[in-house]
């Protein structure tokens, strides 16, 4: 019976388990990051197809995660190769100078079932500006080969002359050539190690 006694009061006295921390990486060919910006001409698509990413923590106790996002922004792609390199010389990215766009998570805040806040530095053009970025968790479940997925998604707006990108042409006819507002997508599958 001492035994039984002591067994519980044991099992009570222990510490509550550590949720398991995990690393989920940015599944390349699962995922998408892209952008829209008003043009004289109605609205320019573009994507970005090189990036990586890395998510550390517990997708259950998302606060406690941290989050890596690293787009080389010389892979920008709108469809039209002359456009793309203006986009990529010296009055827009100038990827040159300013080969990376960067985000790193300082702080995850739960907003309700799936959605979360999440908090940092992102890094354009070499300027770094606090962004809150609305998460959601689309889902999480084990793949084909039994390893663990979670996809996130994101759509916030930016406004491009906050990190220093400001060109643009005054028409003839009144107005500018480009919007200063970029509506930006992200949609990630992250895959966990094994």
């Amino acid at each position: 019976m001492r035994t039984i006694a002591l067994a519980i009061v044991l099992l009570l006295a222990a510490p509550p388990a550590v949720p398991a921390s995990r690393t989920y990486e940015v599944d390349h060919g699962r995922s998408e990051i892209e952008f829209l910006i008003g043009h004289m001409i109605g609205k320019v698509r573009g994507k970005f197809t090189k990036f990586a990413g890395r998510i550390e923590g517990d997708i259950e106790h998302a606060e406690a995660a941290s989050v890596e996002l690293q787009i080389q922004a010389a892979s920008i792609n709108t469809a039209l190769p002359r456009r793309d390199d203006h986009l990529r010389g010296r009055d827009f990215f100038d990827v040159k100078t300013y080969p990376e766009i960067l985000f790193r998570s300082e702080k995850i805040v739960p907003r309700g079932k799936d959605r979360y806040d999440v908090s940092g530095p992102l890094t354009i053009h070499g300027v770094a500006k606090k962004m809150v970025l609305p998460v959601k968790i689309m889902r999480t479940d084990l793949g084909a080969e039994g390893v663990e997925k979670v996809r996130f998604s994101v759509i916030t707006t930016l406004d491009r002359r906050d990190f220093g990108i400001v060109w643009n042409k005054v028409l003839e006819s009144g107005g500018v050539l480009l919007g200063d507002e970029v509506i930006v997508e992200i949609e990630l599958e992250a895959v966990a190690r094994r």
